[in-house]
């Protein structure tokens, strides 16, 4: 296996962004496998669904969204607390920002040290990071369900905890009216899956039950293109659980007969390359995905801490 440039290093060339209208005030800027990102008119308010990386990078999702609305921001809304979802936050001016419980506490434990490692991993994504004023805190979190009135006949958004799975403080934003759900990176579409702070076994089962039994007729996944119809809903969950399960297969296989987490990594990539591995950030995530793993197997129960120096140890560990 030819020794490749570390995670997304090499990654340098801008995407095509696409904003997509879903219904009346609902939309979604998807990127080709960079992260996306929505938002939901309310009467006279808007809620906005992730951050981005940096507020250089929000302000141009802002400016995009601005040729359809011009409602203030409300609520900010944050699916989890990685980098590249949150460190945009002050550019939407929002009153409230909205997370799960654990999200704000796994920010105090580690969201310094993973600013600095998804910095290192994927610096296209942070455009003029010196406009970063510092970490993102959420003002109101919430354990299980937090529902926000949109007014008028507009109904409401509902922002629910379906369980450990990418991270411990995962949410979705479900709208009932219009069955359309944002379910961050706890589902993705045509995009490889990231599991470096994962719970692989509960994202798997429960928590992707959950997910489905919305009955979502439209999925905004956190990277790839908007999951249109029953069917391609359906799709969009089925292939990250079959990701998941292929990976708790391989890997744990290895780590059964007393092998190396460098086996591991080998069984494991060869095999979900042939069905993911042209997708997007495959080979990024691959390596920071079987070290999770392996931990998880080995009975460590919270995912240890990625700092920059780690990232690097892990990553030429597995690609030698």
């Amino acid at each position: 296996m030819a020794r490749r440039a570390f995670a997304s290093s090499a990654d340098l060339d801008d995407k095509p962004q696409t904003l997509e209208v879903l219904g009346d005030g609902v939309y979604a800027l998807t990127a080709e496998g960079d992260p996306n990102v929505g938002a939901v008119e309310g009467e006279d308010f808007l809620v906005c669904f992730e951050a981005m990386a940096t507020p250089v990078a929000a302000r141009g999702w802002l400016d995009r969204l601005r040729e359809h609305t011009g409602k203030p921001v409300r609520f900010l809304v944050l699916s989890h607390y990685h980098a590249v979802r949150v460190l945009g936050a002050s550019a939407f001016g929002a009153e409230v920002i909205v997370a799960h419980d654990n999200t704000r506490a796994l920010i105090a434990e580690r969201g310094r040290q993973d600013w600095e490692s998804e910095y290192a991993r994927m610096p296209r994504l942070f455009k003029e990071p010196v406009s970063i004023p510092g970490l993102t805190w959420p003002t109101l979190t919430f354990s299980d369900r937090l529902a926000i009135h949109l007014g008028g006949d507009r109904g409401e958004l509902v922002l629910r905890y379906c369980g450990r799975g990418h991270t411990e403080g995962d949410i979705v934003a479900w709208l009932p009216r219009q069955k359309v759900l944002f379910a961050g990176d706890l589902v993705e579409t045509r995009a490889a899956l990231y599991t470096g702070d994962a719970f692989h076994r509960e994202w798997a089962a429960g928590t992707l039950d959950r997910v489905a039994a919305f009955g979502a007729e439209t999925l905004v996944g956190g990277r790839g293109a908007v999951a249109r119809g029953p069917d391609a809903v359906a799709a969009a969950i089925g292939q990250t659980r079959h990701f998941l399960r292929v990976l708790l297969r391989e890997v744990g296989a290895v780590h059964e007969r007393g092998g190396t987490r460098r086996e591991a990594f080998r069984a494991a990539h060869a095999a979900l390359a042939g069905r993911y591995g042209g997708w997007p950030i495959f080979e990024h995530c691959l390596p920071f995905d079987v070290a999770r793993l392996w931990d998880e197997l080995s009975g460590v129960e919270r995912p240890a801490v990625w700092t920059a120096d780690r990232d690097r140890a892990v990553w030429d560990e597995l690609q030698e």
